[in-house]
């Protein structure tokens, strides 16, 4: 989570209240004090408020939750004159560049500390580590418009921030940190995006870096802040947040006309507040007796307005908040607004007791036998690698549920089963001394029609010298009996030839007819891609089934 530090002093002057009455109003504003100094104090906020990643934002909250200033805060956006052209060569590389003027301000050494803090905030954040968004600060009285979004060459050269020297964009993203650490967003380009201004001087390579001519300093009066993109919403949200800043800050904002190859123009910032609509018996989920005024008057200190219309709150969201996305955020902004701190705890009106979950107690049960048994306990993630799941126990992966967009190659898809889990986890023990004895009791996930079926599984895998089918049906067999009193005349094992067992060293494993696991022998081919040098046996069994036919079956007699 995003940490950002606030002084005292600086706080005081914005909020115009004392400190002790600021640090007592923070968490209520769902802000988590991490640290006090004598003069300072560090803050955690979560991502989805960029607009709290300076000092200014969260002022300008405090005011609102405190009565000073409520509803809407104002934003004035004058036109500039001033434009940026898209050369359509950017279009596969980083397609859009939004960016606003802030004229006639002024800042001193924290002002800027706040400033590039954020820039970096909403980099890591909203972002994404700057593949979807990279913002450039400049200092516009260095440059003149109009503004040329392009690309150049590899061989390229211009002076980049922190440097006195000359590099191609090619050394840029071989020879410094910056350069380093973000090179992968354009690997797969044989031209890099630039900005320059229409004299052909040098404003930014994004996303890497700036140049060395337009630094922001505590001297600069005039700025020019530019975003590009990979998503154009993100983009808008952004620059939203930085102009509420600037503007809090004491800059004039100017607009900037967009214009792109295609013909297409656009004028940015985008201030342009949203409208929701929340029903008033929504807000029951509070458990408060609350009048439309009273409603209205907490979103107003949380600096939205509000009006009632009919049975429903209309609520207008400034465009920095795009966190609000739907009327159940309004509610938490309700209770925001009336200060959590205010609610009472009240016991319910209905009298029943609340009992822990029978299949949970089996699970509870299960885990005390398998222990009791010899057997370790490992805990796995729900999400694993389609590589693990599927291709190294060599398993058809025809209906892996599969995560769109994955940002990990860890967590691609939902498993279906606990053994390829245990496996890898033998794999990385394979130093330990033999015999090792594992088992996992975790969800599994299969298709059902449109849907997913959720069921509870136990799985244990066996390795040593003398591992074999046998040893695992005896785990088996006491697991059932000690869990659910299942004898073996309950339970049958069916010959069946399926990965990940070796052929003719298997069986599915039946209850009341319905398949309900399976068990096995693990193919030598199998524990050669997970380098185990010893024999494995391993069952796994669908508890929940097996539970639920017994709750059926005692419902019936």
């Amino acid at each position: 989570m995003p940490v950002v530090t606030l002084q005292h002093s600086r706080l005081e002057r914005l909020v115009g209240k004392s400190i002790d009455e600021i640090l007592a109003m923070l968490p209520y504003i769902a802000l988590d004090i991490e640290e006090e100094g004598s003069d300072y104090v560090k803050v955690e906020y979560n991502p989805n408020r960029p607009d709290f990643s300076t000092d200014y934002g969260i002022a300008r909250a405090l005011r609102g939750m405190m009565g000073m200033e409520l509803g809407l805060p104002r934003f004035d956006i004058a036109g500039s004159g001033t434009a940026f052209y898209v050369d359509a060569s950017v279009k596969g590389i980083r397609p859009y560049v939004l960016a606003l003027l802030a004229l006639g301000g002024s800042m001193d050494g924290e002002d800027l500390r706040q400033l590039i803090g954020m820039q970096e905030d909403l980099h890591m954040g909203i972002g994404r580590r700057r593949r979807k968004v990279s913002i450039g600060l400049h200092d516009y009285d260095r440059v003149k418009g109009p503004f040329h979004y392009t690309t150049e060459s590899r061989d390229f050269r211009f002076i980049p921030l922190n440097s006195s020297m000359e590099m191609s964009m090619q050394e840029i993203l071989e020879g410094t940190d910056v350069g380093r650490a973000y090179a992968h967003l354009l690997r797969d380009h044989a031209r890099y995006p630039i900005i320059k201004d229409s004299h052909g001087n040098t404003l930014s390579f994004p996303p890497i870096i700036n140049a060395e001519l337009t630094r922001v300093t505590e001297h600069t009066r005039n700025m020019l802040v530019e975003v590009t993109a990979t998503d154009l919403k993100t983009a808008g949200d952004a620059l939203a947040v930085i102009a509420a800043t600037l503007s809090d800050m004491g800059f004039s904002i100017g607009s900037i006309s967009i214009h792109y190859d295609d013909g297409h123009s656009m004028r940015t910032p985008d201030m342009e507040s949203r409208r929701l609509s929340l029903p008033m018996e929504r807000l029951n989920l509070l458990g408060l007796d609350m009048s439309s005024d009273e409603v209205v008057d907490c979103l107003r200190r949380c600096r939205l307005d509000a009006y009632m219309v009919d049975d429903r709150i209309e609520c207008i969201v400034p465009r920095y908040r795009m966190d609000i996305m739907h009327w159940i955020d309004i509610v938490e902004e309700v209770a925001i607004g009336y200060n959590v701190s205010l609610m009472e705890p009240r016991y319910p009106r209905l009298k029943a007791m609340g009992s822990r979950d029978r299949m949970l107690k089996v699970l509870d049960h299960a885990r005390d036998v398998m222990v009791g048994l010899g057997m370790i306990e490992v805990m796995n993630f729900n999400l694993v690698s389609m590589d693990l799941q599927y291709r190294m126990v060599e398993r058809e992966g025809n209906d892996a549920l599969i995560v769109e967009e994955s940002k990990s190659r860890e967590h691609e898809v939902l498993r279906d089963s606990l053994i390829p889990s245990l496996l890898d986890v033998l794999s990385r023990n394979i130093h330990e001394p033999y015999p090792q004895r594992l088992f996992e009791v975790g969800r599994v996930f299969h298709r059902d029609g449109d849907g997913i079926r959720e069921e509870w599984g136990i799985a244990a895998v066996i390795a040593h010298s003398q591992a074999n089918y046998t040893e695992a049906k005896s785990y088996l067999q006491a697991l059932l009996y000690s869990l659910f009193g299942i004898g073996t005349d309950a339970v049958r094992t069916l010959p069946a030839d399926e990965p990940p067992y070796e052929a003719g060293r298997a069986a599915e494993v039946l209850f009341m007819d319905e398949r309900v696991g399976s068990i096995g022998e693990v193919r030598t081919s199998v524990l050669g891609n997970f380098r185990l040098r010893v024999p494995v046996s391993a069952f796994e069994i669908i508890v929940s089934r097996i539970s639920s036919s017994l709750i059926q079956q005692e419902e019936a007699g």
